[in-house]
């Protein structure tokens, strides 16, 4: 396909081709957060008690330190997803570190409406399966794509996989979490336990 020629209609293709690329792309989001999750990253910054640099992250991580020049990288995809910001370490220098925002603390292991179940079960191997069957499961009989993906449904599986049944306790106190305060913020958390 030839790029188009004139300002609107060249313009109207790129806005095109980036949309869709931004689709093909977006499970980068939630894969670098599941991985910032399981490194400790936001609970490191947030004990550490102030902005953390680079050099001091990459110390604090339980990592291979062959890989810190992939850190930043990291970093910059959570900072653009508002998991993470800039800050200046101290009055008066220009050194700048990295720090948490209202959003990665939900994601923090003493938090009380701690999200991080949730985010972990969504993105388990076993969770993310049925979405890569989910066209076949259109054309087949099964009831549902988990069927399709694992041979049988859910809570037979979960039978044979004990992992998931604490995958779905968690989910189900994290629930009842936000029921609570939901319920005790008049029922304004703007949507948010819509998804239970």
């Amino acid at each position: 396909m030839a790029l188009p020629h004139g300002g609107e209609k060249s313009t109207e293709f790129l806005n095109a081709q980036a949309h869709v690329w931004n689709h093909i792309f977006n499970f980068i989001n939630s894969m670098s957060l599941k991985c910032a999750v399981q490194l400790g990253i936001l609970d490191i910054i947030h004990k550490y008690g102030k902005p953390m640099t680079l050099a001091e992250l990459v110390e604090a991580l339980p990592m291979n330190k062959v890989k810190a020049q992939s850190v930043p990288r990291l970093m910059r995809i959570l900072i653009h997803l508002g998991f993470f910001m800039k800050a200046k370490i101290s009055k008066g220098e220009e050194e700048t570190g990295y720090w948490i925002t209202p959003a990665s603390r939900l994601l923090l292991k003493d938090e009380p409406l701690n999200v991080t179940p949730f985010l972990l079960a969504m993105l388990d191997p076993v969770l993310i399966e049925p979405w890569h069957h989910l066209s076949a499961w259109f054309e087949n009989e099964n009831s549902t794509p988990f069927d399709t993906a694992h041979g049988r449904m859910l809570w037979e599986h979960a039978g044979q996989e004990p992992r998931l049944i604490s995958i779905y306790i968690n989910m189900t106190y994290l629930a009842l979490l936000t029921f609570e305060a939901k319920s005790q913020h008049g029922g304004d958390l703007k949507g948010v336990a819509a998804v239970f």
